[in-house]
């Protein structure tokens, strides 16, 4: 199985850099970070890489290039600018109700390409579809969190 997801990071990674128009370009800040941390545990609260929970590995992530989030998810899902399903962009912030209280409970990073990587709490850091039946079904919205500048700077692979 982790094989199979490391395949799907480096198929993510190769995607983005063919979609840049240079087969020679590195992949972005962004990429780096996650796959940087990927595979790492669960750790309810977790903010390190030793353990990470969701709203702890976005905002390592975020930190990471500069940016600070709020501790949880619900108060993260207060920042940034709210953007559509169809305007999703890498770097935007997705918010799930996981929990069935109608609340925001749950937040991974948008990566592109209908992917997004966050902290499962069964499998630790990994890569999901938006479009699998379990997330679909709990999609809240995402937030825009980085500015045209920093977006250029560091989702745009190199």
């Amino acid at each position: 199985m982790r094989k199979a997801v490391i395949a799907a990071a480096t198929s993510l990674t190769v995607l983005f850099t063919m979609g840049t128009g240079s087969a020679l370009a590195g992949e972005s800040t962004l990429t780096s970070v996650v796959n940087s941390v990927y595979g790492t545990p669960y750790k309810y609260g977790g903010v390190t890489t030793t353990g990470f929970d969701c709203s702890g590995f976005t905002r390592y992530v975020f930190k990471k290039l500069g940016i600070d989030l709020a501790r949880v998810s619900s108060a993260q899902y207060k920042q940034g600018t709210a953007v559509s399903k169809s305007q999703l962009q890498a770097g935007d912030l997705v918010f799930f109700n996981t929990s069935g209280t109608g609340r925001v409970s749950h937040v991974g990073i948008y990566l592109g390409d209908g992917e997004f990587a966050h902290a499962s709490s069964s499998n630790g850091i990994k890569v999901d579809s938006l479009d699998s039946s379990y997330y679909k079904n709990r999609y809240v919205g995402a937030k825009r969190i980085l500015s045209k500048y920093t977006y250029a700077k560091y989702a745009v692979e190199s």
